[in-house]
């Protein structure tokens, strides 16, 4: 970020900036190169020279907002490199400052799309369309195709809502507040960001009933002492109790957020003093996932055991979760004092999921169902699965709409919850991956069914597997899971590439034997031709011998010779390319039997000949002359081939500018050989070191190191002493 603060802010907004600025460097420097950095940094000096106008519409500060917005992100949820350039370029989009296409072209078309979204909902937002909320959510879903857009928005929603108290436009302050809570609490409770939605909800009654909210607050406030004592008197023998059964917890006590106090007042008609569960009991167990239920249900016991429970109160959500995922046992008791007491029991796991937001439990509370409710509890499903990131994969997930539920019992009698349609397929990937990606079919109610048999309420399904099988592509029309399609298309990419990779070695192994230099764009032209579309299927099928390499190597060579067969003439009496440029680098060489100055010519890349190598000269078809090492891999293919195209080249006898030189070092895997080597490269005069590539594998060090040398003198000094590190092996130039 950068530290350049607008002259026409506040002296306290450029004092809140800078704090700012050095509290988002701990997201920016730890997730973005120095070189995406300094390129952001130009872009904002930019911006704030062409912006005469630092705060918004509304006097908001846009910087200070922008900062929060992705600060809080980062915190919330998750610190996501795309997400955070996106929430920082989308001010300069909206004031103009940039467009859609500058912004792909600078920072990927992942980080457009997500500023593309975001401008259409923002667009549709300002219309104030939240009193038809059911409308408003859809629509906004439809228009989000990346469920990271609705994410960001509800972030920016309780920015916003944070920074309006006292703003002296009271009607837009209640559109506001009307809108956070009808739309983004919804959205955000539904997404199981819970923290989010009671903050919202709050700030809302804060805004539009400010009496309400301050009067439960400051009696909140008065009986804190005495509630914090009651919760203590209720807590202390309870902790007693488990620790003498040998349990491992936490317990800690909640108060109840001030609208969810509003709420049970005006439904159950009494006032403050009358609600009796204003806070509750949390006792979250450390046990392995095998004891979770039993321990579960061991701290309840002992608790009910204390004080008398409400079995009409009684909540087990751990036995049969929610069809959200969430997972708790919740009970009430008579505590202290004839107070009723709510206790929630439940793991450490459990906790997690249910604090961040991985279980969106919007039925709770009666929240109303509509046909966009059964996709958002497939998020913590997606969440669970993501090996890249939750964010990462959720930007791949589409806006799937699924009907009712289905449930169906394993020959155990554990119960699985699934959307209606889905298929033994399904229910074998909800198991586990494994199970799913071995499926052959299964045993439902005691016959056999195969992998398309769609689940029935009820069944008893038991999976049948084999190791043979594998996942295929027409799985994908058979599974209606979220989990299952993500599963099989990336079992089915791993396979892919690994296929191509080895049918891509195989080409590669046959064209060196043959000494054909493999030119890219010829060979993807080939592969355009052979009716493939991508490179990674041509290679699988060379991997599976549909295709012969030998063959498609000699069509390749056809297609070489044709493209630059020509008239058979001598290589001096071809029309060769000149450069007007003038330079050291065009006097480096002498080419021909007569020096003939200014021609154009590279340095072949299969070889990367350097000043004082032998050298010759091969006249390419579009007259440049390639220069290539008498050692080259390829010279003796050219020779035979092309003799009539190759022309004498010599070294001028003076130095040119540095080349790249490529060595492949084997040695002793040893921490410090690395280190040693480089060392030696750093220290040698006029040698630069240009990039490094390592492996090892059974204690053996292999690397390929190019280095950036004036001469062959200069390169054979380097590698006499290279040889000398210890436990270097071999060292030899490609």
């Amino acid at each position: 970020m950068e530290n350049k603060i607008p002259d026409n802010l506040s002296i306290a907004e450029k004092r809140e900036l800078i704090s700012l600025l050095n509290e988002m460097r701990q997201f920016t420097h730890s997730r973005f190169s120095s070189e995406e950095i300094k390129r952001f940094r130009q872009m904002m000096r930019t911006a704030m020279r062409k912006s005469s106008h630092p705060h918004d519409s509304k006097g908001l500060p846009t910087s200070i907002m922008t900062l929060k917005w992705a600060i809080l992100f980062a915190q919330a949820i998750e610190p996501d490199h795309n997400i955070l350039l996106a929430i920082g370029l989308y001010p300069m989009l909206t004031c103009g400052q940039t467009d859609i296409l500058e912004i792909r072209k600078e920072w990927g078309e992942d980080v457009a799309g997500l500023l593309t979204g975001l401008a259409s909902v923002d667009k549709f937002s300002s219309k104030n369309n939240a009193v038809h909320q059911d409308n408003f959510r859809g629509l906004m879903l439809s228009l989000a195709d990346d469920i990271r857009v609705i994410i960001i928005m509800i972030v920016r929603n309780l920015v916003l809502m944070r920074s309006i108290n006292h703003h002296p436009d009271e009607e837009w302050v209640r559109n506001v507040a009307f809108e956070a809570n009808c739309l983004y609490a919804q959205l955000a409770h539904r997404l199981g960001l819970y923290k989010i939605k009671g903050e919202l909800e709050d700030l809302s009654l804060k805004y539009t009933n400010r009496e309400i909210f301050t009067q439960i607050a400051h009696k909140l406030n008065e009986t804190k002492r005495s509630r914090d004592a009651y919760i203590k008197s209720f807590i202390d023998p309870v902790k007693e109790k488990l620790e003498a059964a040998g349990l491992k917890f936490e317990i800690k006590g909640r108060t109840k957020s001030i609208s969810s106090i509003w709420n049970k007042m005006k439904k159950q008609k009494v006032d403050l003093q009358g609600i009796y569960d204003l806070f509750a009991i949390r006792v979250i167990i450390d046990t392995p996932k095998e004891k979770e239920k039993s321990d579960c249900w061991l701290a309840y016991s002992i608790v009910a055991d204390m004080y008398t429970a409400n079995p009409a109160r009684m909540k087990d959500w751990i036995s049969i979760p929610k069809s959200n995922g969430y997972e708790s046992l919740h009970a009430t008791v008579m505590g202290p004092g004839s107070k009723w007491v709510e206790v929630q029991f439940r793991t450490r796991r459990m906790d997690l999921v249910a604090e961040k937001g991985l279980a969106a439990h919007w039925r709770y509370k009666g929240v109303k169902s509509d046909n966009t409710d059964q996709w958002m509890t497939n998020i913590r499903d997606i969440l669970e699965t993501a090996e890249s990131g939750p964010m990462q994969l959720m930007k791949d997930m589409k806006m799937d709409i699924y009907g009712k539920e289905v449930f169906a019992f394993t020959p155990k009698g554990d119960l699985f919850r699934m959307a209606a349609g889905a298929t033994v397929l399904d229910f074998a990937f909800l198991i586990h991956t494994n199970v799913g990606a071995h499926c052959t079919g299964a045993i439902v109610n005691g016959q056999n069914r195969k992998i398309t048999y769609r689940i029935c309420n009820g069944d008893t399904v038991e999976i049948l597997t084999s190791n043979n099988q594998t996942p295929k592509a027409d799985w994908l029309n058979i599974v209606v899971s979220t989990k299952a399609r993500n599963k099989i298309k990336q079992s089915l990419n791993e396979e892919l590439q690994r296929r191509a990779d080895l049918g891509k070695e195989i080409l590669e192994r046959r064209a060196k034997n043959r000494k054909i230099e493999i030119d890219e764009a010829i060979l993807m032209k080939l592969i355009g031709r052979a009716g493939y579309k991508y490179a990674n299927e041509f290679f699988a099928d060379m991997a599976d011998e549909k295709i012969d390499p030998g063959k498609f190597l000699s069509t390749y060579v056809d297609e070489t010779a044709s493209k630059n067969e020509g008239p058979r003439i001598s290589a001096e009496e071809y029309q060769l390319q000149r450069t007007e440029e003038k330079g050291s680098n065009n006097e480096v060489l002498k080419i021909g039997e007569k020096t003939i100055n200014g021609l154009s010519y590279k340095f072949a890349k299969c070889c990367a000949p350097i000043y004082g190598d032998e050298v010759f000269g091969f006249i390419s078809a579009d007259g440049t002359v390639k220069i290539h090492r008498c050692d080259c891999p390829n010279a003796a293919n050219i020779r035979e081939r092309y003799p009539y195209r190759i022309i004498k080249a010599d070294w001028s006898g003076k130095e040119g500018d540095l080349l790249p030189a490529s060595l492949r070092i084997i040695g002793n895997d040893d921490i410090s050989i690395l280190a040693n080597i480089t060392s030696i490269i750093s220290k040698e005069a006029g040698v630069r070191l240009r990039n490094v590539t390592v492996d090892s594998h059974d204690g053996i060090f292999q690397g390929t190191i190019v280095v950036a040398v004036s001469d062959q003198r200069q390169l054979s000094s380097l590698l006499k002493k290279l040889k000398t590190v210890k436990g270097v092996k071999d060292i030899q130039r490609l």
